[in-house]
């Protein structure tokens, strides 16, 4: 867990350019969430009203459904789950 706010953005820096770069195959549960808490700690969690996916949009509900369930979290507790959720399935 991190614990000091001053430190999580280089242990958010870092943990992005693990998954960013990593070639494990990861579950798609887990893809969604890493998803979401990347968009919300960047400030980049706009969600599309639900009325304005496409039909059979697939992806896109589950997207919106990932970006939801973050939506009442802070800044720092979207970093700090996206830091855990890395070092629980991608960091060796």
């Amino acid at each position: 867990m991190v614990k000091h706010n001053k430190n999580i953005e280089a242990a958010f820096d870092e943990a992005v350019a693990l998954a960013t770069n990593t070639s494990k195959k990861l579950p798609p549960d887990i893809r969604l969430a890493l998803y979401a808490r990347y968009k919300h700690a960047t400030r980049r969690n706009h969600v599309v009203s639900f009325d304005q996916l496409a039909d059979n949009d697939l992806r896109g509900a589950f997207k919106y459904n990932a970006m939801i369930q973050v939506k009442n979290l802070t800044i720092t507790e979207a970093k700090t789950e996206y830091i855990e959720l890395v070092n629980l399935h991608i960091k060796d």
